[in-house]
């Protein structure tokens, strides 16, 4: 099956000289939740704006559902649907206002259900005669989701879209992806919330200077890049490692009170061999424990590599 999302060769340029994008190229399949995660500065947003027809780009080619984002525009952007970093709504335009014209812009007829079910789903149903200036910034937020659902996208983008706000319009943003999924639209996401990722998204991609250093599924990408952390907690304090277990590689922390060994999961089984060696050296240990470094410190790591 071809990609849902096609980006080649993509470069863009800003009036400036500054190159934002460089020769990035990148396939999103259709349903999968893609996590585009980088710094600031990395390219994120001009990358989202680009593929949703909000900026040109200088050279290369995109394609959403097999339509050419310049040859095809009505076709390609009536597939998207984007909730933005920024709030840009009408001050005086009622909400239930705001979301239906959404739905009219992309020339579809008018869904008085489809509208009140977005609606309910985001706890707006109750807001939906409310001018939008009266509304808070976190229920601003929720509008902008509606208006994104109101014409059935296909491609649903989701940049920063939890950004300061309250816990459970975060809740409420994540419940939506999960249904959305299920119903095969297929989700891109930036987020400063790298535990988010974690949780939700099927496969990863890093972009960095404008261009995309990784993209790996998600439990690949931990299982080839998480380390794991062994710490053993003596039961006697020791001033050095014996010369038995110097091998390892060992850290020795907390004033001599525990073992620290790192390792990937190529080496799980050394930790076998590993307790055994540090009970033939005499020395007994109270508890154990192992732990697995996140996605955020993966993100990081790999950042740092590319600086």
């Amino acid at each position: 099956m071809a990609p849902i999302i096609s980006v080649k060769s993509l470069d863009k340029f800003y009036d400036s000289g500054f190159q934002a994008l460089k020769n990035l190229s990148l396939e999103i399949e259709e349903g999968e939740v893609f996590a585009l995660l980088g710094p600031n500065g990395a390219g994120k947003t001009t990358l989202i704006s680009t593929l949703c027809s909000l900026a040109k780009p200088t050279s290369g080619e995109i394609r959403i559902g097999g339509f050419d984002i310049q040859d095809d525009y009505r076709e390609a952007r009536r597939l998207v649907g984007l909730v933005p970093q920024e709030i840009p709504t009408a001050p005086f335009e009622k909400v239930y206002d705001t979301v239906s014209l959404s739905r009219g812009l992309f020339g579809l007829p008018k869904n008085p259900d489809l509208i009140e079910t977005i609606l309910r789903e985001l706890s707006l149903w109750d807001k939906k005669d409310n001018a939008m200036m009266a509304l808070s910034g976190g229920m601003k937020r929720r509008v902008l989701v509606a208006k994104a659902l109101a014409h059935e996208p296909r491609v649903l983008f989701l940049d920063e879209p939890t950004a300061g706000v309250d816990v459970e319009l975060r809740r409420d943003m994540w419940r939506i992806v999960g249904s959305l999924r299920d119903r095969g639209v297929t989700i891109i996401l930036t987020t400063h919330y790298i535990g988010e990722a974690e949780e939700m998204a099927d496969r990863v991609g890093v972009i960095n200077n404008g261009q995309i250093i990784l993209v790996e599924e998600k439990k690949a990408l931990m299982a080839k890049l998480g380390r794991k952390k062994l710490v053993v907690e003596l039961s006697e304090p020791l001033e050095a490692l014996p010369d038995a277990l110097k091998h390892y590689d060992l850290l020795l922390a907390d004033e001599g009170q525990q073992i620290i060994y790192y390792y990937d999961q190529a080496k799980d089984s050394d930790i076998p061999n590993l307790l055994r060696d540090v009970s033939a050296a005499g020395i007994q240990f109270r508890d154990l424990n192992t732990s697995q470094s996140s996605l955020e410190d993966i993100f990081v790591d790999l950042v740092k590599a590319e600086a």
